[in-house]
């Protein structure tokens, strides 16, 4: 069911994982989405042309969320492609950096994780919320980890994600006069390069054993998360964090 004609949605991260799947989702449902990436050109096309091939609209547009100026930018290109209406804001870009215990971590690495995880979201809201029509929606992403404190060597990454989520719930008392609706997901262990990369095989092989699912989720079902929350069919749903661990974990 296509519920998402004549909306566009900005996603950042949306080139690659679970923001590539959601933006294949939200352009499946109508949405015209612009996608912002960082540093690969080549995946953020791909994903363009998957969309284009299926019939969607879509455009790639390039810029580090971190600074003001870009998220800015970020927004006048997605208004120039698909008018001056927004409508779906989608907060994905963030991730753990490395993994580093507090006498391994300096200021700077601090500071650099904090600024992509929370202060992009801060930073993208505070750009689009002045172009978001009443009754939009924002969809931001933390983590099982801000929760549980995550893995070895994530302190700073579960600082910042619990930080959106409070940041989450702040912007749904404070947007809720224009009906615009916040909300956030929280993944668990998700199928993506984030765990190809920070997490051993063996530790993703044992917390998929002790998930009542016994395994892993796909970046997919994060995907039809969001383009439930993203729809008209949450209507009444704000402020709220949805877990999507299989049930390992819950708050």
């Amino acid at each position: 069911m296509k519920d998402l004609s004549d909306k566009v949605a900005l996603v950042t991260g949306g080139a690659r994982d679970i923001g590539r799947a959601v933006s294949l989702k939200l352009a499946a449902q109508g949405a015209a989405v612009a996608i912002n990436y960082y540093d690969n050109p080549d995946e953020a096309a791909a994903t363009v042309k998957t969309i284009e091939e299926a019939g969607g609209k879509a455009v790639a547009i390039q810029g580090d969320m971190t600074k003001s100026a870009d998220a800015e930018r970020f927004v006048a290109e997605a208004q120039k492609a698909f008018g001056k209406k927004v409508h779906i804001l989608i907060n994905v870009a963030g991730g753990l950096v490395g993994r580093k215990t507090l006498q391994e971590m300096d200021e700077a690495f601090w500071d650099f994780v904090i600024g992509l995880n929370l202060k992009s979201v801060f930073l993208v809201t505070k750009a689009v919320v002045p172009h978001m029509v009443d009754g939009g929606v924002i969809v931001n992403f933390s983590s099982q980890a801000a929760r549980d404190g995550g893995g070895p060597g994530a302190s700073s990454y579960s600082a910042a994600k619990a930080g959106v989520l409070n940041f989450t719930r702040s912007m749904a008392k404070e947007l809720g006069p224009r009906k615009i609706r916040v909300n956030a997901v929280s993944p668990g262990m998700i199928n993506t390069t984030f765990h190809n990369t920070f997490t051993k095989p063996e530790v993703r092989q044992r917390v998929a054993s002790m998930t009542p699912l016994g395994r892993e989720g796909e970046a997919s079902e994060v995907a039809e998360l969001v383009a439930f929350l993203a729809s008209g069919q949450s209507s009444f749903v704000n402020g709220e964090s949805v877990e999507i661990n299989g049930g390992i974990f819950f708050a």
